[in-house]
């Protein structure tokens, strides 16, 4: 039906529109979306919303007040559940300053002769997630890991000109499956190298093997891995044979554990990516989160990075300034050679990100790291002592996030364990060459030795023990 106010809403102009676009319908666009979750027309006209009038303000609040109340908190003990984004202590003056005016409401600072404020503070979380990385450039920034994972790709293809990255078939599955789409978007071919099953390294081998081919853009590592924990012994290797082939080697890492682990920068990454989320952002259900990217210096990857720069430089009179630089990158200018469709970023979550580290500063997110680590193994060695339990599964050295594997089928288990309170763990039946009976498991600094005792034995009396 026409409709006065909307453009091109006339009969004949949208099926001319459909016709150039190869499609019958409207509804063609959206055969992407399963059917299951899709509404028709009859139930959208019947969904109870203002029982035939509108609702009050009093009724509208009573009604979201009623919806959130079906959440369930896990604060004690806090999840232990990791798999990319972490259960993290938060501290208070994190949440005091961000929700300031001047950061909560300030959007992309286009004019920089009223935006000079906010664009020192992500000039600063660039400057500190440089040092904490040792990496060069830092972008003020991307969406979260997953799509910092997908847009390195793209890079790397916008780079090499080849169309075939390389992944350890541990990568986590649900940056996995964001970065896929997006390289089949660019026409990268994802391939997957084999993990040795005992340590959870990468196959050197395997990848040799796929690098002969000569057509590999980039290989992608995760450092330690998002969905096993374990810190890969063999990094250095692999992005030495990257860069012997040719390619470019881009390195997921964690941020916190970078404080007692080699960086991205020493370990010969060109592009470092990850997620700032347990730089004080919280778990918040799922988002907003924080996409890291990072560069070493390289004309040709600086030039090529998405998301936005900030750059100080100083004014007329002397004085410091900063500004958004290299904009042909963006999208609202060139936007035929924009190396992303990403037009606005986490900007409020980097300045929490950058607060965090200042507050803490390079000892205090040792000892933020250090805590994970004795928390994790002694949750480990309390759990290899349960009946049928093995713990760690995997060899290879870990922080916070392990694999154990159960006498039982692990989706029972953390049924049962939630059954009384209890959030735990990632059941990794179907993921790479782990079985029903295997558990991604997470500890951090948030979780006390009390915390983890009370896991162990809930868990226990659940196994018989």
């Amino acid at each position: 039906m026409e409709h006065p106010w909307i453009p091109n809403s006339h009969k004949a102009i949208l099926d001319e529109m459909l016709e150039a676009i190869g499609v019958s319908s409207v509804d063609d666009l959206y055969r992407d979306i399963p059917p299951t979750i899709l509404l028709s027309p009859e139930e959208w006209d019947s969904l109870p919303i203002g029982e035939g009038r509108p609702l009050s303000e009093a009724e509208v609040l009573a009604r979201i007040e009623s919806i959130l109340s079906k959440n369930k908190y896990f604060t004690d003990p806090p999840p232990f559940v990791g798999g990319g984004v972490w259960p993290r202590y938060v501290p208070s003056v994190v949440k005091a300053l961000i929700t300031r005016g001047e950061f909560l409401t300030a959007y992309t600072p286009y004019q920089a002769e009223i935006s000079q404020g906010l664009m020192q503070a992500l000039f600063e979380y660039q400057s500190l997630v440089a040092e904490l990385l040792e990496m060069e450039v830092v972008n003020a920034s991307l969406y979260d890991w997953s799509s910092a994972v997908g847009e390195a790709m793209l890079m790397a293809r916008r780079v090499t000109r080849r169309n075939r990255v390389l992944v350890p078939e541990t990568m986590n599955p649900l940056h996995l499956e964001t970065a896929t789409t997006y390289a089949y978007g660019g026409g990268i071919r994802v391939e997957k190298v084999r993990v040795d099953r005992e340590t959870g390294f990468i196959d050197l081998e395997d990848l040799e093997s796929r690098l002969s081919q000569g057509d590999t853009a980039a290989l992608y590592m995760e450092y330690p891995s998002s969905y096993t924990g374990v810190i890969d012994e063999n990094v250095e290797a692999a992005g030495e044979a990257v860069h012997k082939a040719g390619g470019l080697f881009i390195l997921g890492v964690e941020p916190v554990s970078m404080a007692i682990l080699k960086p991205p920068g020493r370990l010969g990454a060109d592009i470092a990516v990850g997620d700032g989320q347990p730089l004080g952002l919280g778990l918040n259900y799922g988002g907003p989160y924080l996409g890291v990217f990072a560069v070493r210096w390289d004309g040709r990857l600086v030039r090529q990075m998405p998301g936005r720069l900030i750059g100080m430089t100083v004014d007329a009179e002397g004085r410091r300034a900063f500004a958004m630089i290299l904009q042909t990158r963006e999208q609202h200018i060139r936007r035929a050679k924009a190396t992303s469709n990403i037009t606005t970023n986490e900007a409020l979550m980097a300045i929490a990100a950058a607060v965090y580290l200042s507050l803490l500063g390079p000892q205090g997110l040792r000892e933020v790291a250090e805590a994970s680590w004795y928390m994790s193994h002694y949750a480990a060695k309390r759990l290899s002592e349960l009946r049928g339990v093995e713990a760690p599964l995997l060899e290879g050295e870990f922080i916070m996030d392990f694999t154990v594997r159960l006498p039982i089928d692990a989706s029972v288990a953390r049924r049962r364990l939630l059954e009384k309170g209890v959030l735990a763990g990632i059941p990794l039946g179907g993921f790479s060459f782990f079985g029903d009976n295997d558990m991604l498991l997470t500890v951090t600094e948030a979780h006390t030795r009390r915390h983890v005792d009370l896991l162990v034995n809930l868990l226990d009396s659940i196994l018989g023990g």
